[in-house]
């Protein structure tokens, strides 16, 4: 199964999106898919349903600094990478969806009960968030 179809397989077994990215990117650059998920829990629907960045954006932010990001030995020039390639990713998706917000993506603020109850009654789980999974995944691929 290829890492876009574990994205997806994610997601659809109930984790968020951010979850969904992150979790399975994670262990490639050497980090336990069980502290991912965890790590990653309080971004989905835009940082807590605040929607605010798009989950499936801001767990490919984290596989980003994963991979490139500056630690402890606090090397420049790969904190300027990863802004450079965040910026980059952030750019492609919103060229393919349109923002980067998830209020903006769904159409709806999911951190009411009228927000969610249109995402709920318009299936919006399926047509729009599963989508930006995708869609996240299939940048990553290309930029990784």
């Amino acid at each position: 199964m290829s890492r876009i179809e574990l994205a997806l397989s994610s997601f659809k077994e109930d984790f968020n999106c951010a979850q969904s990215i992150f979790g399975t990117y994670a262990t490639h650059y050497g980090l336990d898919r069980e502290e991912a998920l965890k790590i990653s829990t309080g971004f989905g629907g835009g940082m807590a349903r605040n929607g605010r960045t798009c989950g499936a954006v801001t767990g490919a932010f984290m596989v980003i600094g994963l991979k490139n990001g500056m630690g402890v030995s606090k090397d420049k020039e790969a904190k300027e990478k990863t802004y450079q390639i965040i910026h980059e990713f952030s750019n492609k998706f919103q060229e393919n969806n349109g923002s980067l917000i998830c209020k903006e993506l769904l159409g709806c603020d999911i951190n009411t009960p009228e927000g969610m109850d249109y995402f709920n009654q318009n299936e919006l789980s399926e047509k729009k968030c599963l989508q930006c999974v995708k869609n996240a995944a299939e940048i990553l691929e290309e930029m990784l």
